[in-house]
Order: structure tokens, then C-alpha cells, then sequence
């Protein structure tokens, strides 16, 4: 066994005579465990909590969407159809009519967006899975529509409400909301309510894209974008380039990172930022590993004298130290992360902490997290080691 480190280990297990040394070295080992189990925590509830977003977004957005640059609408041809289609990687493709519009219930009004689709578009996000009462389309029924949790509590409206329809409304051409006698008028049977984030739930009122048609006067073949479910092992970002070449610029490619680049900005900064903050948690519970090792060499100077007489070099004996403070780091991270394991376990099974009355908070164990604060807590305790040792000279076993 490397001699320093044999010395290094009886150093740190053996104790010190001084009592005092061992509380500090007790101290600085609770520093490094709190410190390890707060670092760990924090990036698995930031993981979930970035699975979990990301989840709201399959619901409300699809993998790829097509929209004209110009112009709230396009005219689909078959060349265009069948270039979509024929693309590689497409698994589903749905077309979609998006409106502002005006919501009436009763005496209640809220202006949102009304969205047309086919048969087809539960294949694209997983929004009738999303479905908080009620059902998805069914296309013996017409005259239907899905609306958010939000919308539905501002408007009041509930599922198969059949005393009273849900009435939505938009300007005619050249008219505005402000004008109730140039609305062109669908009234609508609300037949599911489904949730998600509070933008989306707030945001949109389903409907058949027949009935989208007839409310906005569109063409059959008139439709505001196409939206497309890629097959699982397909890049979003590499198809994206090459549908674009394939159907020209006066269509916008865009993929979902693409169009919600401020969220995942935000959630990713959100992530580092608390990394950076629990890292200097960190690094200051290593200025206690610093002083507890500065301890132990004044303690152990008469051992070090006899070490250095016996032929042990001034290097060895730092080495000693640097060992000593490496193990108690290393140690206080292997119980930090036990610890963080078992709480992190205790959360997904009993679900201690809520965001809402019936979601828990969601936590990951994820591998590259271990690793990051492995190496943030071994390279801080190593560095910590470092400089308590870098104490010992010539100059210093001789006084």
C-alpha cells in the first residue's frame, strides 16, 4: 500500500487526541454530506421538472410545423401534400386552421384561439390523452368541441352541457371585434375539457376543421399550417433542413425547440444557475475541509518531524494530507449521495412535495447528474486538499 496513503488513512480514522479537532473535522465532514445532498436533490428535481415540461409540450405542440411566411393561411396543393408526405421520417402529418375568435357562454365572454383539425391530429400531439373530462372527436357528431381547463372555468361551461352552446365568433373581413353584427357565428357542443400548461389551457377551443372552415369562410383545401409526428429515431433538426429544401421558402420549417426557444432558454438557465448557486454551497463548506486539514497538520507536527527523520520527503508528507482531505471528501459525498438517493426514492414513491394538489414534484435520477457531482465534489475537495497541505515546508517541520 502507497505509504502516504496508509499514513493518511489512520490520520482520519484513528482521530486526534484533541477533541476540539475532531469536532472541526466533524463539522467539515457535515458540510461536504449536506452539501453533496442539496447539490444532488436540486439537479434531479431540475431534471424532472424539465420532464415534466417537456411532456406539456407534447400536448401542445407537434414535432415539426409548416406555416406560410406569409399570410395567416395557404391554399394546400397535391405537390405540396405529397412532398410533406413522401418526406422520410414522417409518421403522422395533420392539417391544422388557427384563428383569434371570440368565446360566448351565457352572459360570459373571453376573446382565445379556435383550432381546427382532422381525425388525424391526436396522432401529432397527445392531447386526447390530455383530456380532463369527456371525450375526443368522434366524427358521427358535428357541431363539436374540446376546450381548455382554463377557458372552460372563465366561461363556466361544462361537458355536454345541453341547455346552452358554446358560441364562437369571429370578424367577417375588413370587421372587427367591436362590431357584433359583422361576426360570422358557430355554436358548439362542448364535448371534453382537457388540461396542460396554464398558457395552452387559457389559450385554445377545438373544433373540426369543416367547422373552422365555415366560421373563417376558407377554402376545403385552406388551412393555417401542417403539422407533422416524426417517427422516434428521426432528428427534429435534420429534418427540419431537409423539408425546407424540399418544399421552398415561402413555407417556415420549424420544430418544436424552434418554436418554444424562450421556454427551454428558460428552463436550461433556471438549471445552471441553481447549479452554480449549490456549487458555492459547496465550495464553501470545502473552506471547513481547509481548515480542518490545517488542524490535523498542526496536531500531527511532532509525528511529521519523526516521518521527515525517519526519511519520509517533504513531498510524501503533503501527499499525506492531500490523501487525508481527499478521503474525507470522498466519504461525505458517498453518504451525501446515499442520502439524496433515498430521499429522491422516498418522493417518487409517497410524494412529500406537490406543485398542485395532485401532481407531486416531480424527480429523476438521472446518471449524468451523479457524475457531475462526483467530479464537482471530488475536484473541490482535491483542490481544498491542495491548499491545506501546500501549509507543509522545510521551513515549517523545522520551526
Amino acid at each position: 500500500m502507497n505509504f502516504s496513503f496508509y499514513i493518511a488513512k489512520r490520520y482520519l480514522f484513528s482521530g486526534s487526541g484533541n477533541n476540539a479537532i475532531n469536532i472541526i473535522t466533524m463539522i467539515a465532514s457535515l458540510g461536504v454530506i449536506i452539501g453533496t445532498t442539496a447539490l444532488f436533490i436540486i439537479l434531479s428535481g431540475f431534471s424532472g421538472l424539465r420532464t415534466f415540461s417537456y411532456s406539456l409540450l407534447d400536448i401542445s405542440d407537434p414535432d415539426i410545423k409548416v406555416s406560410p411566411v406569409k399570410g395567416k393561411s395557404f391554399l394546400l396543393s397535391e405537390g405540396l401534400e405529397s412532398k410533406i408526405k413522401g418526406q422520410e421520417g414522417v409518421a403522422f402529418y395533420s392539417k391544422v386552421i388557427e384563428e383569434r375568435a371570440f368565446l360566448k357562454n351565457g352572459d360570459k365572454q373571453q376573446v382565445a384561439y379556435v383550432k381546427g383539425v382532422d381525425q388525424n391530429y391526436r396522432n401529432i400531439v397527445k392531447l386526447d390523452s390530455a383530456l380532463q373530462m369527456g371525450k375526443w372527436f368522434d366524427s358521427k357528431y358535428t357541431n363539436t368541441s374540446i376546450i381548455g381547463d382554463g377557458l372552460a372555468y372563465k366561461l363556466s361551461v361544462g361537458v355536454l352541457n345541453f341547455g346552452e352552446s358554446l358560441q364562437i365568433l369571429v370578424p367577417k373581413t375588413n370587421s372587427s371585434f367591436l362590431n357584433p353584427n359583422s361576426m360570422r357565428t358557430i355554436n358548439t357542443q362542448v364535448i371534453g375539457i382537457y388540461t396542460g400548461t396554464e398558457e395552452f389551457s387559457n389559450k385554445y377551443v377545438f373544433v373540426s376543421n369543416k367547422q373552422a372552415q365555415k366560421l373563417l369562410n376558407y377554402k376545403s383545401n385552406q388551412f393555417s399550417t401542417i403539422e407533422i409526428k416524426l417517427q422516434s429515431d428521426i432528428n427534429p433538426d435534420t429534418f427540419a433542413e431537409a423539408l425546407q429544401t424540399a418544399i421552398g421558402s415561402q413555407y417556415k420549417v420549424q420544430t418544436k425547440a424552434q418554436l418554444n426557444e424562450l421556454f427551454y432558454k428558460v428552463i436550461n438557465t433556471e438549471n445552471f444557475v441553481s447549479y452554480l448557486i449549490f456549487t458555492l454551497i459547496v465550495i464553501v463548506a470545502m473552506f471547513n475541509v481547509i481548515g480542518a486539514i490545517i488542524m490535523m497538520i498542526i496536531d500531527k507536527k511532532q509525528n511529521i518531524e519523526t516521518l521527515v527523520n525517519l526519511g519520509a520527503t517533504v513531498k510524501e508528507v503533503k501527499r499525506i494530507f492531500m490523501f487525508q482531505g481527499t478521503l474525507l471528501t470522498a466519504i461525505g459525498m458517498i453518504i451525501g449521495l446515499l442520502l439524496a438517493y433515498g430521499l429522491i426514492l422516498a418522493q417518487q414513491k409517497n410524494e412529500f412535495f406537490m406543485i398542485t394538489s395532485n401532481i407531486a414534484y416531480p424527480v429523476e435520477l438521472r446518471f449524468t447528474n451523479l457524475m457531475i457531482v462526483i467530479l464537482t465534489i471530488l475536484i473541490l475537495g482535491i483542490l481544498a486538499a491542495k491548499i491545506a497541505s501546500s501549509r507543509i515546508s522545510a521551513k515549517f517541520i523545522e520551526n
